[in-house]
């Protein structure tokens, strides 16, 4: 019987609750044609463990991984993504998470990750605490309060390593509050890797154009915004706030949008430290009316704070139905008036804040509606994808939040601050960064190149933000700027709506901490696919718009089927979109059923997955010329199966019938689990022959395996 085969165990940890199993599902095999109610939550949390642990290969875990619940997400459609945080024998792994994308009955489709293997190193460190405290200590240039250090294993480079990862808790030269993150090999004791989890809007220390300081115009209120407050902003001119009543009259905290929360900092640092609760003074007015429309009144730059984070807060739930920035209907905090002529704004994701500037001399301050957006934004990718601060991920990071601070821009659509695709344009004469050609800056990048992952965040980001600028606007000259691409195609831009959407499901859905630019072009294709379709205009859109920043084609893209590797594909019909046609197969296996996903558009072929002894076969004659000079057959092939173990209990074989004889080319199995890998089979002994190519699956009497094929071709070379 082939569950006596003793398997390794994988413990998956949710929620602090500890669950180990022995590598068998829950439950019983379900049919693949399936039909479950939308999920909450809990249960795709649930379900997604089961799958885990039922398929360890799926996720690339060994018997010491366990997993920690990050965010889940369930589609209207009920198709699940569960974000899970790894551990290694209980040290956290860097750039180990991995996010399980689920059909509706639960039954496990594909993972997004960019672990490589499972992990196999061991995790007593040669170089102590103290010594890697000292050497990242070193590296921290300000105020220190604390310092912390704990072992991870980083895998965020080709070779996962045993690294202490040591935070100094402090405050920046410029003021800044900080928590500076270095990674030091316990093995050789070099620091390596250095961030700070702080997000400033630029690059600390480095000053804004200057500007003349002067008062902002007034402009008429804003219609259509729920609040009870009449604010006189200086960026934002006159709006209405949502505030709350107090005895003796108001303060500006928003009930309607979780207590959101905007304080005067006095003009003081938070010392050594991240703004704690409770810190600064909040504002508070006998009629209700807040600030003057200029800076001698205190309270203005908190109406411009105060109604970026009512801004921010509506552009995520009526655009993207998120209750907040961590989706829990919890309001974010705004400290105005920090520190003396502080150059810059900040987002504290520790102390769920952020903090503005009143700027340097001659600038102005740094409340500014995009800069809130991007700002708070932080924290939105901070709760969905935990985007790195360093490689390529640091750029998509600080890319989010100029992205989402242009789009909370638009939504608001101020007559004060006339939206744009410049970022920090009202600080000062020149904007902080341009999305159209993000190099005008003489700092930032508008194609990609090896050396991104090398640049500061705010640089690197000039790559996702030109690529958001061509989706949105297109190429060339336009009202908003002139966006040149870096092949020398031509884009034509889809809007704001579709552009944000597109990016929003690729960051909730698909990215993880260490994902790449590559990887993100893989994650907005599926994204467009899941949104619009794989022949939709804004697919093809996703891709032209990646080319146009020089992040090159991944194996993953869109259309009805992959361009067969050489020559012409002999195949008919072989992204099987025309449906059942020119192919021979059972009942039911050439579908677009959303129980399962296609490689390319959305057809594809779905042989077996039933969890009982069925055999299915698709199969196509084809003529393969004598004058061939290396013909081959090539496919696109997921396993997906409940089965464990190293035993071929459910096969696939790739066969071609010639005459009365069978040959098997290949034979793949439950043993073997992946994701859509790309599978190429010589033809030479077929030269000159009419043959039938042929796909067998059999599946024995329980636990359920699926292969799933698309994308094929026949070709000669």
């Amino acid at each position: 019987m082939k569950r006596s085969l003793l398997v390794g165990t994988l413990s998956v940890a949710v929620s602090g609750l500890l669950i180990t199993g022995a590598g068998t599902p829950a439950s019983a095999a379900k049919g693949p044609r399936a039909v479950s109610p939308k999920a909450s939550k809990a249960q795709a949390l649930r379900d997604a463990i089961a799958e885990v642990t039922a398929s360890p290969a799926a996720v690339r875990a060994g018997s010491h991984d366990t997993f920690l619940s990050h965010d889940v997400t369930v589609d209207r459609d009920g198709t699940r993504h569960v974000h899970l945080d790894r551990h290694y024998q209980g040290l956290p792994v860097l750039g180990g998470d991995v996010i399980v994308h689920s059909a509706p009955n639960g039954e496990l489709r594909s993972t997004s990750m960019t672990l490589k293997a499972p992990l196999s190193l061991p995790v007593t460190p040669k170089v102590g605490k103290q010594r890697a405290i000292a050497a990242a200590a070193a590296k921290f240039k300000g105020a220190k309060k604390r310092t912390r250090a704990q072992l991870v294993v980083d895998a965020t480079s080709a070779t996962p390593v045993l690294a202490w990862q040591v935070v100094v808790d402090g405050t920046a030269p410029d003021g800044s509050p900080s928590h500076f993150y270095t990674l030091v090999n316990a093995t050789t004791g070099k620091a390596g890797k250095s961030w700070n989890t702080f997000h400033t809007t630029v690059v600390p220390g480095r000053a804004a154009r200057t500007a003349p300081k002067t008062t902002a115009p007034r402009t008429a209120s804003l219609a259509g915004v729920s609040a009870s407050g009449t604010g006189h902003g200086y960026q934002v001119g006159d709006v209405t706030l949502g505030t709350n009543s107090i005895t003796g009259g108001y303060e500006l905290k928003d009930p309607t949008r979780g207590n959101g929360e905007t304080r005067d900092a006095q003009n003081k640092t938070a010392t050594n430290d991240s703004p704690p609760a409770g810190w600064g003074v909040g504002f508070t007015d006998a009629d209700n009316v807040w600030g003057n429309g200029a800076l001698s009144d205190r309270a203005t730059v908190a109406v411009d704070a105060h109604y970026g984070i009512q801004a921010t807060w509506d552009y995520y739930k009526n655009v993207h139905g998120r209750s907040g920035i961590k989706n829990d209907g919890v309001g974010a905090r705004s400290f105005v008036h920090y520190g003396v002529n502080y150059d810059n704004a900040g987002w504290d994701d520790d102390s769920f804040s952020m903090i503005y500037g009143d700027g340097a001399v001659g600038q102005k301050p740094f409340t500014e509606l995009d800069v809130a957006g991007h700002e708070m934004s932080h924290g939105v990718t901070s709760a969905t994808a935990g985007l790195n601060y360093f490689g390529d991920a640091g750029g998509m990071n600080e890319s989010t939040s100029d992205i989402f601070g242009t789009l909370v821009e638009f939504n608001a659509n101020s007559p004060a601050d006339t939206p744009d695709y410049l970022i920090g344009e009202k600080i000062s004469s020149s904007p902080l960064r341009y999305m159209d050609d993000p190099k005008k800056d003489g700092s930032s990048q508008s194609c990609w190149t090896t050396n991104t992952k090398n640049l500061d965040p705010h640089f690197s980001s000039g790559v996702g933000n030109h690529w958001f600028y061509l989706m949105a606007v297109g190429s060339g000259a336009s009202s908003y700027g002139n966006s040149p691409t870096c092949d020398g195609g031509t884009v034509t831009g889809l809007g704001n709506a579709t552009a944000g959407k597109i990016w929003y499901r690729a960051l909730t859905t698909y990215l993880t901490a260490a994902s790449t630019y590559a990887d993100a072009r893989t994650a907005t294709i599926k994204a467009a696919t899941d949104l619009y379709g794989a022949s939709s205009t804004q697919c093809t859109t996703v891709e032209k718009a990646w080319s146009g920043v020089a992040v090159a084609p991944t194996a993953t893209t869109c259309g009805g089927s992959t361009q067969p590797p050489t020559g012409s594909n002999l195949l008919a019909n072989p992204g099987f979109e025309s449906g059942a046609t020119t192919w021979s197969a059972s009942s039911g296996v050439i579908t677009n059923d959303t129980g399962a996903t296609p490689h390319g558009g959305s057809y594809y072929a779905w042989l077996d997955g039933y969890g009982s002894a069925h055999t299915d076969t698709l199969s196509q004659s084809v003529t393969i010329p004598s004058t061939a000079a290396a013909p081959k057959l090539s496919f696109w092939l997921a396993i997906d199966t409940k089965e464990t173990g190293t035993t071929a209990y459910d096969t696939l074989k790739a066969q071609v019938v010639s005459g009365t004889t069978t040959t098997t080319l290949a034979t793949y199995s439950n043993a073997t689990p992946s994701g859509y890998v790309q599978r190429t089979l010589d033809l030479s002994a077929f030269k000159g022959r009419t043959v039938t190519i042929k796909f067998t699956g059999a599946e024995d009497s329980s636990l359920a395996t699926s292969f799933l094929i698309d994308d094929t071709s026949v070709t000669t070379g």
